[in-house]
């Protein structure tokens, strides 16, 4: 069979494969779900004609990139993939959707040939403008696909990718609506009804309407989206849910979702199976197609082991002097800037806060890798996502409160596609001060405690901040970096050179003893360090007999030995945190302590236990107990 060229009308010839492959997919789709007893027919049958095109003349040839956005339509992504003998079909159709099979419902990573794993909606969309914005970057301009429901399409991240995709002249997107005028309850007019024509148009796409289940159509419509320049490209494909299954096809041209989500019974596909198997000359060509014309194959997709070593160079730290009065976010400017001046893959994202977050220094010495995504977290924590399956570093920066609400499903998300994406929030805690309770963000750590591939860390001043960045930009894996705004000084060692120096050497979870001491373990996470570094001082002089280890925490989900010898040494402990008490470093380390059947003669917390108004950090800190004055105050009346 020869493959047709963009600018070539499609042969007799190359219909009928098409018409073969896509027959083939259909029996697959309908076998694996009434296999399963479960799964997304409809919406896969109204998609499986412009996969067949795409795949078999597209993707076999030159690999380009494809998101399938609306995940629930597996059926028809396992089925292609299956027909160009990318995975075996026999074995999706029998173990799709069943426990201890990859071909799980919605489509993942674990599947060679599935580039990002979806299922939450609107994400996807947002993944492929970030490969395509790459191909763009890296000079290769190929094409990137996408798919979305036409319901999908009611989700606020769609319209963030809209406006991001035409920021950056992403000519080389093409987005394919399965605009079936269904989805999960009722049909699109009645749920929520969209013009897609206007709303692609306003966003200034180009936008090209098709006949979703017309081959010659569709490949003429892709080759003009080949063709345009300046802006991506949405082909709304006008297609009938169940197409191709009769007795699913009339609800569907009804708009009706009884199929949407709901596998048939084995009666009801005996005849349509009969009619969608193939004769011998059809499964003869199809078994030509996958031998002689197909260019390109997945591979398997490697999954790198959490925390090991990449390739980014982690260059020199950079050191503070005692004498200088700055805040954490700086220094991880600094650090970033410093990062990618030695790691071309090394990018920055961030949503309109560039000056707050300091990734401005990136975005002055690097404009073409510092990636404004405007006010669209949604959107920045899942390219973030996309990049860094696609060979880059990304760092995506803005304020902790919207990174950890917002965003918590984007990187949640992130979290399943074992994604590399380091995530650094700024003005966290009450250190963002008189912005108030919308923005303190006091419960962020606790959004990614559950994520199982995302670590957490806070730095305690802004050299270990500079440690901390570069090592969460050298190891594998998803990172939350948590910081406030206000300044405060650097923390020393006992001759007064600063503790972090150049020689330290971060490792995740470590904990650092700032102070030794014998009678009480005083426990802090991040700007709360320097507060009870004040408190200790206060105590040296009015209770001298009390001797306080103070032990930095960088981390509440991983504690290393440090800490805990210093536990079991002095007996007493006391946390504290600019977080919510309720969930954060005091009630983790409980537990951690309960596990290892540790019991400490006593153990309190302090922390936020309310939301604030608006105030100074230091007068925030100052009524919640949580400055120097402070917490000696607790500790005297409890020791």
């Amino acid at each position: 069979m020869t493959i047709p060229q963009l600018s070539t009308p499609l042969s007799p010839d190359q219909i009928s494969f098409l018409q073969t492959f896509s027959k083939s997919c259909r029996r697959s789709i309908l076998e694996m779900v009434t296999n399963a007893q479960s799964g997304h027919p409809g919406g896969a049958l109204s998609c499986i004609d412009f996969l067949t095109v795409v795949y078999s003349y597209i993707i076999s040839q030159g690999g380009e990139k494809i998101v399938i956005s609306n995940g629930h339509i597996s059926p028809a992504v396992y089925s292609t993939l299956a027909e160009m003998g990318y995975i075996p079909k026999e074995d999706v159709v029998k173990n799709f959707r069943k426990i201890g099979s990859v071909y799980e419902g919605h489509i993942t990573r674990h599947v060679p040939g599935i580039w990002y794993g979806t299922g939450p909606l609107g994400i996807g969309v947002s993944v492929a403008s970030s490969f395509a914005w790459a191909e763009k970057h890296n000079g290769t301009n190929q094409k990137v696909f996408a798919v979305a429901g036409d319901g999908e399409c009611q989700e606020g991240e769609i319209y963030e990718t809209m406006h991001f995709a035409r920021k950056y002249n992403l000519d080389n997107l093409i987005l394919f609506v399965d605009y079936n005028k269904v989805q999960l309850t009722a049909s699109i007019k009645e749920t929520m009804n969209l013009d897609l024509v206007k709303v692609f148009a306003a966003s200034d796409w180009n936008v090209i309407e098709v006949d979703g289940h017309d081959y010659q159509k569709m490949w003429a419509a892709i080759g003009e989206a080949y063709k345009n320049t300046g802006k991506p490209t949405v082909l709304i494909g006008h297609t009938i849910m169940g197409q191709g299954v009769d007795f699913m096809e009339v609800t569907g041209q009804a708009h009706k979702s009884d199929w949407h989500g709901k596998a048939p019974k084995p009666e009801q596909i005996a005849e349509p199976v009969k009619a969608l198997t193939l004769t011998p000359e059809e499964e003869a060509l199809l078994a030509d197609f996958r031998k002689n014309s197909i260019k390109w194959h997945p591979t398997p997709t490697v999954y790198p082991a959490l925390l090991s070593e990449t390739k980014v160079k982690p260059g020199t730290p950079i050191t503070y002097k005692k004498e200088e009065l700055t805040d954490c976010r700086t220094a991880y400017g600094k650090a970033l800037l410093d990062l990618a001046k030695n790691n071309p893959e090394v990018v920055a994202l961030t949503c309109d806060v560039k000056d707050s977050v300091m990734t401005k220094f990136v975005a002055a010495e690097y404009p073409d890798r510092h990636i404004e995504c405007g006010i669209a977290e949604q959107h920045m924590i899942s390219a973030s996502g996309g990049l860094s399956l696609d060979n880059f570093t990304p760092f995506c920066s803005t304020f902790g409160a919207f990174i950890s609400s917002r965003a918590k499903d984007q990187a949640r998300v992130n979290d399943i596609n074992y994604a590399n994406v380091k995530m650094v929030a700024t003005h966290c805690g009450l250190s963002v001060g008189e912005d108030g309770p919308t923005h303190q963000a006091i419960d962020d750590m606790m959004s990614f405690l559950g994520m199982y591939n995302t670590m957490v860390v806070e730095p305690s001043d802004p050299n270990q901040t500079d440690h901390m960045i570069r090592y969460v930009a050298s190891h594998y894996g998803n990172f939350y970096v948590r910081m406030g705004r206000h300044k405060f000084p650097v923390l020393t060692k006992t001759d007064g050179t600063p503790f972090y120096n150049a020689s330290y050497k971060y490792e995740y979870g470590r904990s650092d003893v700032i102070r030794e001491g014998k009678d009480l373990t005083i426990a802090a996470t991040g700007a709360m360090v320097n507060e009870a570094m004040k408190a200790y001082e206060i105590l040296k002089t009015s209770k001298p007999e009390l001797f306080i280890e103070v032990v930095a925490v960088s981390s509440i989900k991983k504690f290393d030995d440090t800490l805990i010898n210093s536990i079991k040494k002095t007996g007493k402990v006391i946390t504290i945190e600019d977080h919510n008490v309720n969930c954060g470093l005091g009630n983790q380390l409980a537990a951690h302590l309960l596990q290892l059947g540790i019991k400490p003669n006593s153990y309190k917390s302090l922390g936020v236990t309310a939301y604030q108004l608006s105030g100074t950090s230091e007068a925030l800190y100052h009524l919640n107990g949580l400055d120097g004055e402070g917490i000696a105050k607790t500790i005297n009346e409890t020791n």
